[in-house]
């Protein structure tokens, strides 16, 4: 009886019209709104899942603009008409969008648009079909999302051999840039383990079973080593190794993807060998600049002793030529033991006598040294922090500051202003391709407004006998010098040129600590504690330098008188009911110099003991000859007490 009525159910639908078949069809669908527009946009017709997802009846509604659904900035540029252009050029309009309802809300929906073709061809309309997936929307993206990530996994990449291993590491599936990377076709790899890709001593090391290990542990494996392809050749692969997990968390497998690097790792390979090649070069020429350097500059010193030897030969030679000809070979030798000294600085075999001392002390007792040195064409300015307290050697210090000054005069031939300054800074900026360094440091700044540095000049100012000053204008080893003491003191040098401009030369050193210098003052201290006390004579023309001085020697608890002259320290000396255990005067000074005033006392008061100090390396030389002691300026506390103990 069921199956008659079935039947008879089945006659009676199929005894009406398509059309009305078809409105039948639609007005019964309740998922989705189906209706038809006029050519121009206006609802011809309007189901039940149309009034449902809208809230219009079809009474509200047919006759009216479909564009009414539409949001108001969606209307405002004019996507309703647009979409029914797609559709009619096209054959069909699809989007997702959000749509008002009939109270205003809006929902997500999905939109269908195909045009409606008489069958002479010709456009009488529309039909419409939309779907609200607003509950559906972030599933979707989600899956999207998933989908996208899978397609790039799966889909045609060429480059990379992109798989999917199971969690015991077999292959689950196999992408064409996998294939021609390695070899293998998806038959011949799937189900087979992944190891079989590493070589043998990789695998023998157990290099397969760690790389899932640390993917597994740390949610990510990544390297660069060789692999095998099918026909047994190497390759250099980059690998990416990550662990895939289920929805509860469990480990279900592991996503590969390998590129092959062999022609970019050749392409490094051949970079460093060509790096290598032009570093060798390059050390190859600065040895060869080194090695004619010192050849020049000893052949020239030799040819004065050879000379000088060659003279003193002669039997008829004057008393005083052969004086003056052995003090040329003292002073050529001296000359000598200093150029090798700016070797072994250059090279950082010079043995430092590390102290700790005060930058803006010395370069203070410094200062008459460094304008005498400029000029006066040159406006020296100098500021300096307090508390710039380093721990290293004085003497190569002050060589290198005059270095920096000199290098600086020279850039500026008709004048101009020599700033230096030092300061406390945190970190040397990367120099030179070098990193970097971290720590506290006293930068000492020496800025010209000179001529600059060509670029091209830069990267080999501090290489040994590199100069671009004029034949016989200079050794080329100041700057070398002042790299090496820089390195050897486990500080920096670095230099910022601009043509035009000037030059600023930076030169850090390590801040001292805090135990180094407490270690000092506690050294001193006892040293101080020992001394007998004295009364000094002072003698020096320099405001600055006497003050400090002064200063000093009365800090290690002696009694100081100070004058300004060779001839003012004779008439004291004459004059004064006070007796001096010791005189200590400056060399170079108008009038009188020091040594005239040490040779005065030691013919007048023979007990009484002269001491020299100079900051002038051609002064120090000349003295030594005269049997007087000397201290070289700028000269420390620790100096002093050297002296007087």
């Amino acid at each position: 009886m069921k199956a008659e009525t079935n039947d008879l159910d089945h006659q009676g639908l199929t005894r009406l019209n398509s059309h009305r078949r078809a409105e039948l069809l639609v007005n019964a669908v309740k998922d989705y709104a189906i209706y038809l527009l006029d050519r121009d946009g206006y609802v011809a017709s309007w189901n039940a899942g149309a009034e449902r997802f809208k809230g219009y009846s079809a009474d509200e509604i047919i006759g009216q603009h479909f564009s009414r659904f539409y949001t108001e900035e969606d209307r405002a540029v004019n996507l309703p008409e647009r979409a029914l252009a797609t559709a009619a050029s096209t054959g069909t309009f699809e989007a997702e969008g959000w749509r008002v309802r009939k109270d205003g809300t809006r929902f997500w929906t999905s939109v269908v648009i195909d045009p409606v073709i008489d069958d002479e061809g010709g456009l009488i309309g529309f039909a419409k079909v939309t779907r609200d997936i607003t509950d559906k929307l972030e599933a979707r993206r989600a899956l999207e999302q998933s989908e996208q990530r899978f397609r790039l996994l799966v889909e045609g990449v060429k480059d990379y051999a992109v798989y999917m291993l199971d969690a015991d590491g077999r292959v689950t599936n196999w992408n064409p840039g996998a294939a021609a990377i390695k070899g293998y076709g998806a038959v011949e790899i799937v189900g087979e383990h992944f190891s079989r890709f590493y070589t043998e001593e990789d695998r023998q090391a157990g290099e397969p079973e760690r790389a899932l290990r640390i993917a597994r542990e740390a949610g990510k494996f990544e390297t660069e080593a060789w692999r095998v392809r099918k026909d047994g050749t190497r390759f250099r692969a980059g690998v990416l190794i990550d662990p895939i997990h289920d929805e509860s968390g469990r480990l279900i497998g592991f996503a590969k993807i390998t590129r092959d690097l062999t022609e970019r790792w050749a392409a490094q390979k051949e970079v460093e060998r060509a790096r290598e090649a032009m570093a060798q070069a390059q050390k190859m020429e600065a040895v060869g600049r080194l090695t004619g350097g010192v050849a020049h500059d000893f052949n020239n010193l030799l040819t004065v002793i050879r000379s000088s030897v060659d003279l003193l030969k002669m039997p008829s030679l004057a008393p005083e030529k052969r004086q003056r000809y052995l003090d040329a070979i003292s002073d050529t030798a001296d000359r000598a033991a200093a150029l090798t000294s700016q070797l072994l600085a250059f090279a950082r075999r010079q043995p430092l006598k590390p102290e700790i001392f005060d930058v803006a002390a010395r370069i203070a007792a410094m200062r008459p040294i460094i304008e005498t040195s400029v000029g006066a064409a040159i406006t020296v300015t100098i500021g300096v922090s307090e508390d710039a307290i380093v721990s290293a050697d004085p003497n190569q210090f002050e060589t290198a500051l005059l270095n920096l000054v000199i290098n600086a005069r020279d850039a500026m031939p008709s004048g101009g202003t020599l700033d230096i300054a030092a300061s406390l800074v945190e970190g040397v900026p990367a120099v030179r391709g070098h990193g970097p360094g971290a720590g506290r440091f006293v930068a000492v700044r020496v800025a010209d407004n000179g001529a600059g540095i060509a670029p091209e000049t830069l990267g080999h100012i501090f290489e040994p006998f590199f100069t671009t000053k004029g034949l016989e204008k200079g050794t080329g080893l100041g700057l070398s010098q002042v790299h090496g003491f820089a390195k050897q003191s486990n500080g920096e040098v670095d230099v910022d040129s601009r043509i035009g401009m000037g030059t600023a030369f930076t030169l850090y050193l390590p801040l001292a600590k805090p135990e180094e210098i407490s270690a000092r003052a506690s050294a001193l201290q006892k040293r101080r504690a020992k001394l007998t006390t004295h009364r000094v004579l002072l003698v020096e023309d320099n405001d600055v330098v006497g003050q400090f001085a002064r200063d000093l020697l009365q800090e290690i608890g002696q009694v100081v008188t100070w004058v300004k002259s060779g001839e003012a320290a004779l008439a004291l000396l004459e004059t004064s009911a006070e007796k001096f255990d010791l005189v200590f005067s400056d060399v170079v000074m108008p009038g009188m110099s020091g040594l005239e005033l040490a040779k005065a006392v030691a013919t007048r008061w023979p007990d009484l003991e002269t001491v020299l100090t100079s900051g002038y390396s051609h002064v120090l030389v000349e003295q030594a000859n005269h049997g007087f002691r000397l201290l070289r300026k700028p000269y420390s506390m620790d100096g002093l007490i050297t002296l007087l103990k």
